[in-house]
């Protein structure tokens, strides 16, 4: 009996020095993020809110679908979105001139080649995103956001928080993709 509790009173100082020096490492690592160069944000006329830490709308009973509530919401979660956006463009410059060297390995400039194409890749995805999210946005202030183009019946709350920059309903979209598939 003695014996067991020999064990498990060892088992559980070895676990408590593991934790220990784990908690270090992470107390290191966030010593050296918080000495890292940070560049303050650049003063723009949105929101300080992310796009992340936004809270879904929630309806009221018997509430008119897109009143000036609901579309104050949305303009402002697509400008936080489009905020967010433009900063990933910036760093990708940035990132992209302080990382660009010419190695002397064909390996190791193939991969940061690769690297660059990816990054520049995933920029052209957002550069069209962030024009849905203008035409969005200027659907807002003309009064035809949260309508289908097709149809013009009510996209629906829950569908634009899912996808801010919707323009069809659920329906019209559905028919739009089964149309794309047979033409493909």
């Amino acid at each position: 009996m003695a014996d067991t509790k020999n064990k498990v009173s060892k088992k559980k100082a070895i676990s408590k020095k593991k934790i220990a020096a784990k908690e270090k490492v992470v107390s290191k690592k966030k010593v050296t993020v918080s000495k890292q160069k940070t560049t303050p944000k650049k003063n723009t006329n949105t929101p300080e809110t992310s796009f992340e830490d936004f809270q879904p709308y929630v309806e009221k009973k018997g509430e008119e679908y897109m009143n000036s509530e609901q579309s104050e919401h949305f303009k402002t979660l697509l400008l936080a979105w489009l905020r967010d956006l433009q900063e990933e463009v910036e760093r990708t410059v940035d990132h992209m001139q302080t990382d660009a060297s010419n190695f002397s390995d064909p390996n190791d400039r193939a991969t940061q080649e690769e690297e660059f194409a990816l990054e520049l890749r995933t920029r052209d995805r957002e550069r069209k995103l962030t024009k849905k999210i203008r035409t969005s946005l200027t659907d807002i202030e003309s009064g035809d956001y949260g309508f289908c183009e097709v149809c013009g019946i009510e996209i629906g709350i829950r569908r634009l928080e899912a996808r801010p920059t919707a323009n069809l309903c659920i329906d019209c979209k559905t028919l739009d993709e089964i149309k794309e598939k047979q033409m493909s």
